[in-house]
């Protein structure tokens, strides 16, 4: 609750006669049929391993808080991928805090009550942050409790909870910040909280199926669409809209922004203004993913000429890529290094810029740490940790993820890519222009990996015809 109550400029006042009214008359709406979160019985384990990493530690995970948009408007919330792991809440302003003992409890803002006095009873038609009237119902505790299967408390009694020293995921809720003192292990919770999610259990590996499912219907319904949107002159956007509405359909929203880029804007690694007018000789590349309700992503790219059939130059650069991303996922099984199909991915490239006489060096002097000239070609790694963030794990040390070995239950992408820019001097006039990226979503399992996202085609005489079959 809060004295202070967020109004907007233009806002009517309220008479006292109307805020009497306003008290009285209202249903009891508490729902005691509630069942517990499907997530409830694994973010208690996740706790647990939490809890006995740093025993006899208290220790301090925010959701995270509202962001402005513009002015009074708020961005959609979404909670810190490491505080929904841990506790399945997706709401602002809430803070978990794991006790020395083990323990933990959930501070969160409860229902505004309708019959308080002063700004607490007025919250509920006049908040435009909190109140129910403006941005719909929130749990109160003993609901919270039933869904997260966690002890929950007012907001209002953290601050006794915070006393002490304890461990603060920084960064995530200044308010938190400013009341506990800086640790010294602050950065190593912060890095554990990364590697514990590293190794998906089986309810992540389902959503994150899921994920991958709805984005396959996403780009089906992309492809669909192609013939009108090459009626406008902003195809691109067109395309991330059609898109978009299979999100929201099926999932939270998209996992980030997409990336929807013809012709040489597919050059640009992260192109997201998607303004561009399609034309029916380009090639279009596609990075998208849905974020199921659960929050995990699907990220998958996929490149695709807009007739509905490869030249043959664009067929030649997107079967280096095509076997390029081959090669990296062969390498893909437990124990073997994560680096590994990143480097398998870039030999296959090096050779086959060298065999076009792009690459004017060997594979293997281009491969040396010290040169790196194929880079000029394709710039990024192949590939990343996928879960709740996109680009999951980050703040994991580099000896658990990026210089460590791959383990049964982890899901990763892998996305060989060449971006030969349009005002490339160095390459032939044909090849400028031209950007193939080509991404899968794949587990990790006993004795290789599994293609997650393989209901879409990646082999080009494949995506003709699957592009063939949806357009009739």
């Amino acid at each position: 609750m809060t004295d202070k109550l967020n109004t907007g400029s233009h806002d009517l006042p309220v008479s006292d006669a109307l805020a009497a009214f306003m008290a009285t008359g209202w249903a009891d709406t508490h729902r005691a049929d509630l069942a517990p979160l499907a997530v409830a019985a694994y973010t208690a384990k996740r706790r647990a391993a939490l809890a006995a990493r740093f025993p006899g530690e208290r220790l301090i995970i925010p959701s995270g808080t509202l962001k402005v948009r513009s002015n009074d408007c708020d961005y959609r919330f979404r909670p810190h991928s490491a505080f929904a792991y841990l506790t399945g809440d997706q709401e602002p302003d809430d803070v978990l805090v794991v006790e020395p003992s083990g323990e933990a409890r959930l501070f969160l803002r409860p229902r505004s009550p309708r019959s308080a006095p002063g700004a607490a009873g007025q919250e509920f038609y006049r908040d435009r942050r909190y109140g129910e009237f403006w941005v719909g119902r929130r749990p109160d505790l003993a609901e919270a409790e039933a869904l997260y299967q966690l002890a929950c408390a007012p907001i209002g009694e953290l601050e006794t909870a915070l006393a002490g020293p304890a461990r603060v995921l920084r960064g995530v809720d200044a308010s938190v910040d400013a009341r506990v003192a800086p640790h010294d292990g602050d950065a190593e919770l912060e890095a554990f909280l990364s590697e514990m999610r590293l190794v998906k259990d089986e309810w992540e590996v389902a959503e994150l199926q899921h994920a991958v499912d709805v984005t396959t219907r996403g780009f089906e319904d992309v492809v669909r669409a192609l013939p009108e949107a090459m009626r406008h002159r902003r195809g691109e956007r067109y395309l991330e809209g059609v898109f978009g509405l299979r999100s929201r359909l099926e999932g939270n929203a998209t996992g980030y922004d997409s990336i929807v880029a013809s012709g040489a804007n597919a050059c640009v690694l992260h192109w997201i203004r998607n303004d561009g007018r399609l034309h029916e000789g380009d090639l279009l590349l596609m990075d998208a993913g849905v974020e199921t309700d659960g929050l995990y992503t699907a990220d998958i790219t996929r490149t695709l000429p807009l007739s509905g059939r490869f030249s043959p130059v664009q067929r030649q650069v997107y079967e280096l890529v095509y076997q390029a991303q081959n090669a990296a996922i062969a390498t893909l099984r437990p124990g073997a290094r994560f680096r590994d199909f990143h480097l398998a991915a870039m030999r296959v490239i090096a050779e086959g810029l060298h065999d076009w006489g792009v690459l004017k060096i060997s594979p293997d002097e281009a491969m040396e740490p010290d040169s790196g000239l194929y880079r000029r070609y394709t710039l990024c790694s192949s590939g990343h940790m996928l879960g709740m963030d996109v680009h999951d794990c980050a703040r994991a040390r580099a000896e658990t993820y990026l210089d460590g070995v791959l383990a049964e239950g982890q899901v990763l992408t892998v996305e060989p890519g060449l971006y030969l820019q349009p005002d490339d001097l160095t390459l032939p006039p044909e090849l400028r222009g031209i950007g193939v990226r080509i991404e899968d979503d794949l587990v990790v399992t006993a004795d290789g990996a599994r293609l997650m996202s393989c209901g879409l085609p990646r082999h080009p005489d494949e995506v003709e015809r699957w592009m063939a079959g949806l357009a009739g």
